[in-house]
């Protein structure tokens, strides 16, 4: 007896428990295809993706500035015609807008993530991954360019998954705020500007490497050129000083006496004439005497 009642607790409780599991699991195909109707507008059966619903690319998308940018702060939101493509260029951080609204019931929680043809390109969501109970509208996704490539992308293009998982039990803290069409308008000027990438600055380092470079040879260029003059110079110099003192043309410049100019304007003293000494002797001529011929004789000058 014992035996048989413990079979059948057994069984019941495996039972409940695979219920209980498949209460609180992960939505498999067939329950997506059963309830998403009306939590996902529009709704397109063939989106369902095994146990996923695949969203596709909206109408607006920001992409962060890059260097090439002319005026990073006048960036802004991007609304997309149909079907019309963008890139984000390596290292850029971008805001993306689904196209469909999403609702996720009290009873639920939502998984988002990217396809992975997408994210192999380098394209990496560093946005949150969980939808909250209770959200309603368009989701946001930011994300980020880490390959070394841009990342072309198109309007309606199927890129993002959900997952819808069910709770134990209905919550009461879900989210209560209005239908979310687009983006909040904080959303972009709180990163406007440019954004610094790693791709950004090894660019702008392979530039100035570039610039410093054909400086560096346009001075080794000049100096060369210098260099040349100044030989060629020496050179001229030498030869002509050679057949100076080959024609003895140094020589008279050299043994010539030097004639000084007087500056204009300024007095010249008129050189002084010598005097007479007086222990010069000084002749006196015979008709100094009137009647008397006398010899001449030497007369000093009185010193009186």
């Amino acid at each position: 007896m014992s035996k048989y009642l413990s079979e059948a607790c057994g069984d019941f409780l495996t039972d409940c428990g695979g219920a209980m599991a498949i209460a609180n699991g992960f939505w498999s195909g067939e329950t997506l295809h059963q309830r998403l109707q009306p939590l996902i507008s529009p709704f397109d059966p063939d989106r369902v993706d095994c146990s996923a619903y695949t969203l596709a690319m909206g109408r607006e998308v920001y992409v962060s500035p890059s260097d090439e940018t002319a005026d990073p702060q006048g960036v802004t939101i991007r609304r997309l015609g149909d079907g019309e493509a963008f890139t984000i260029p390596p290292g850029q951080f971008a805001f993306l807008l689904s196209e469909e609204k999403v609702e996720i019931p009290d009873t639920a929680l939502g998984l988002i993530s990217i396809k992975a043809k997408i994210k192999w390109r380098g394209l990496i969501n560093v946005s949150g991954f969980h939808v909250d109970p209770g959200f309603r509208g368009r989701l946001i996704f930011s994300v980020y360019n880490a390959g070394p490539v841009p990342v072309h992308l198109r309007q309606g293009q199927p890129m993002f998954l959900i997952w819808y998982a069910s709770l134990d039990a209905p919550t009461k803290l879900g989210r209560r705020q209005p239908v979310q069409e687009s983006f909040p308008p904080d959303l972009i000027s709180g990163i406007s500007g440019e954004l610094q990438s790693l791709t950004g600055m090894n660019k702008k380092i392979k530039e100035l490497d570039k610039t410093l470079t054909e400086r560096v040879h346009a001075l080794e260029r000049e100096q060369s050129y210098y260099r040349s003059l100044a030989l060629v110079i020496v050179l001229l110099v030498t030869a002509i000083v050679g057949t100076w003192i080959k024609d003895g043309v140094l020589h008279r410049l050299f043994d010539a006496p030097a004639v000084v100019k007087p500056a204009e304007g300024s007095v010249v003293a008129p050189t002084p004439l010598p005097s007479p000494s007086i222990e010069a002797p000084v002749e006196v001529p015979a008709a100094a005497f009137h009647s008397e011929k006398v010899p001449p004789r030497t007369q000093r000058p009185d010193p009186r």
